[in-house]
């Protein structure tokens, strides 16, 4: 993927998740990466999504050392590169501040996996991560962020692609995908999921949620080698 490319599909994720309500203002960020050439698009620091242009965006090398633009990158740079450097097939990354995706972050509670909506998008439970200690608060912040992420999929032994979504304790949501149009779509069905749940525990606090089988078998009909969900792309 060309650079221009790679610049406007991470500007267009910014205004697609501003209009379907996940962001305002200048709350989150999008990146995404080229493999090949190891250059990372990413949100600058500070810019409203509502005016964010192509040419706004940042180009990164997988250093942070800035290779293209005039305005600093995100805040949280350095979040987004701990992920591409231990998530070797992830291509996008997203993070926003979204209601509900946020406030079970700020409760620090792991979404449950619910029922089949749940499950036909993420495999199992979107963990939550531990809180940050305070020498991690007060060192290489987002870095640090970065690390925890990592820490929570390896302790818990979890396939990033399979559930590729996390919530940062008392911070919020993180998604990621093989494309950048993947993460979008991720963080747009992780607050609808996280909002889903929580109607659910209002109506019933002792929800069991879905069983494993439930779980897999909505889960893999739509991934997975023998996935039968949807059109063959020869059909569309």
């Amino acid at each position: 993927m060309n650079r221009a490319e790679l610049k406007d599909r991470v500007c267009r994720a910014h205004h697609e998740l501003k209009d379907r309500g996940l962001m305002i203002y200048t709350w989150g960020n999008v990146s995404a990466i080229d493999r090949d050439s190891g250059e990372i698009a990413i949100k600058p620091s500070g810019i409203p999504c509502e005016t964010l242009r192509p040419e706004d965006i940042v180009v990164i090398d997988l250093a942070g050392k800035v290779v293209e633009g005039h305005y600093k990158p995100s805040s949280d740079t350095p979040t987004h590169l701990r992920l591409y450097s231990a998530f070797a097939r992830v291509g996008a990354i997203v993070h926003t501040h979204s209601l509900f995706a946020s406030a079970w972050a700020q409760a620090g509670r792991s979404l449950p996996c619910l029922g089949a909506t749940h499950a036909d998008c993420f495999l199992g439970s979107v963990p939550c991560t531990r809180a940050l200690s305070l020498h991690e608060i007060t060192g290489d912040y987002e870095t640090e962020i970065g690390n925890v992420i990592v820490e929570t999929f390896e302790t818990k032994r979890r396939d990033p692609l399979r559930t590729p979504a996390v919530l940062v304790n008392c911070h919020g949501p993180f998604t990621w995908g093989e494309t950048v149009e993947d993460a979008v779509y991720n963080a747009v069905v992780l607050e609808e999921i996280a909002r889903m749940s929580h109607v659910t525990m209002q109506i019933n606090p002792q929800c069991p949620g879905a069983g494993r089988p439930l779980m897999e078998r909505h889960y893999f009909r739509k991934h997975g080698e023998d996935a039968y969900y949807g059109q063959d792309p020869e059909d569309l």
